[in-house]
């Protein structure tokens, strides 16, 4: 089947459209490089929806109705969003699921140190990374230290032009001939990726001066002392906002655009939408790079919880009715594919790869050689979203994650997958996908919103 490149069917109303929503999407990825700080936009975008958040509603034993839109977040690393439709919760929701964690460093517990005069602070990986990819470039850190007594301090140091930034500091070509021998896994080694935070010593400090010096600091501008490190999380990112790429403007170039550019395309099209047929739900969730594990992952029960709250404050809880409703879903898993790279080819398989600037990217079943971990979805659902697409003149195609045997990834789909409903994977094409940048076309991430926009009104 023959696939084009779909800049050229563009009106200027569509090129309007498609501009305007990649700058909101531009100053998204730059105030959201953490899952806090993602669910904290999340948040006040929704609000100025006219979501309401669904536990002050169950606290209150007040009930919801047809039209309602409500939030609901878990330990604020997850949010989920539900508009109720008009018909019965039992029919099932269309459903929207992505993730807003991405590959980092994070900073460990007993973290700060000084070796040779020079202050770091000791990390662990987060995430499928190329390590060596993380040396050698401008820094940031995000996150919170929540102190004993419970006062919490948001941390974010390395994105204001005034603010000072950190790296990891790398070994200079003319010394490297034994690193340059060694495989890329351990080019740079797991426990090489310390950060470099000071060199000024404190004035009559004897012994670790700098890391008095640093401690200094941190007790001035955060009232933090180095015990406060055990209950903090704090996620070191690249430095710097997400910047239009190329001459033309076309693409944009990001970190964390896995997976928050479908996140993104979710929310904005969760909060477009009105006056549906069956109620849409939009999961934005977090642990999809560690496995989903854990209270704020997929894996958790935190959705189940919330759809049964929901059904009971409209009056019609049981548990039948709650498998009925997750069992009757459908649900589009947003999540990126690995865009086409000629730089590459030999890593793809060019008939069944994802192309930049294609559309809207469909992979039937994820997963690594023979659909190991794989969601594989039914040819009556894929007939049905190809319908769908086409009456609404979305833009599509469909991909696979590069060479049957070369590797292979998977998302969230097979989780919800197991209570029955029918999901597919679909999002945007990426290149250099985990890379501390990531690049993706404004085109795709057009299409992906219309396809979002078209599935919740028409699933």
């Amino acid at each position: 089947m023959e696939r084009k490149n779909i800049w050229n069917n563009y009106t200027e109303k569509d090129l309007k459209k498609l501009e305007k929503i990649c700058k909101k999407y531009l100053d998204f990825l730059s105030v959201g490089k953490t899952e806090r700080e993602c669910v904290r936009e999340i948040v006040r975008q929704a609000k100025e929806a006219g979501y309401q958040d669904l536990e002050e509603i169950v606290e209150k034993e007040e009930s919801l109705k047809v039209g309602d839109k409500v939030y609901y977040v878990c330990m604020k690393k997850t949010v989920a969003l539900f508009h109720i439709g008009e018909k019965p919760l039992e029919e099932g929701m269309n459903i929207l699921g992505a993730h807003i964690d991405s590959p980092r460093l994070d900073v460990k517990q007993n973290p700060l140190y000084e070796k040779a005069e020079m202050a770091y602070l000791d990390t662990h990986y987060y995430g499928g990374i190329k390590k060596y990819q993380w040396v050698s470039m401008p820094l940031a850190i995000h996150g919170v230290v929540v102190k004993k007594d419970g006062t919490a301090e948001t941390i974010c140091i390395g994105e204001k032009d005034s603010d000072p930034v950190f790296c990891v500091s790398d070994l200079l070509i003319h010394l490297a001939g034994e690193q340059m021998e060694k495989k890329a896994a351990k080019v740079v080694e797991g426990e090489k990726l310390d950060l470099l935070v000071g060199s000024m010593p404190l004035e009559d400090e004897e012994k670790d001066a700098v890391k008095a010096n640093v401690l200094k600091l941190l007790k001035k501008e955060y009232g933090m002392e180095e015990a406060d490190f055990i209950s903090a999380e704090l996620e070191i990112v690249p430095a710097g906002r997400a910047r239009e790429l190329g001459f033309d403007r076309s693409m944009i170039l990001s970190y964390g655009q896995d997976d928050r550019v479908c996140a993104y395309t979710s929310l904005d099209a969760m909060l477009e939408v009105d006056k549906l047929e069956k109620t849409a739900c939009c999961l934005l969730v977090d642990k999809e790079e560690v496995g989903s594990v854990g209270a704020t992952g997929m894996q958790s029960h935190f959705f189940e919880n919330a759809v049964a709250e929901i059904m009971n404050c409209m009056g019609n809880y049981s548990e039948l009715s709650l498998r009925r409703c997750l069992r009757n879903s459908r649900m589009l898993s947003s999540d990126v594919n690995a865009g086409y790279d000629p730089l590459y080819y030999t890593y793809f398989e060019k008939k069944n790869a994802s192309f930049c600037g294609y559309g809207v990217v469909f992979s039937k079943f994820t997963g690594s050689r023979g659909k190991s971990g794989s969601n594989d979805a039914n040819a009556e659902y894929l007939a049905a979203l190809r319908r769908m697409m086409d009456d609404n003149h979305v833009y599509y195609q469909t991909a696979e994650l590069g060479k049957v045997d070369v590797g292979g990834g998977g998302t969230i789909a097979y989780i919800l997958s197991l209570y029955g409903m029918e999901v597919i994977d679909c999002g945007v094409a990426v290149l250099s996908m985990h890379g501390p940048w990531e690049v993706t076309s404004k085109a795709d991430i057009y299409e992906t919103q219309k396809c979002y926009v078209t599935f919740l009104k028409n699933a």
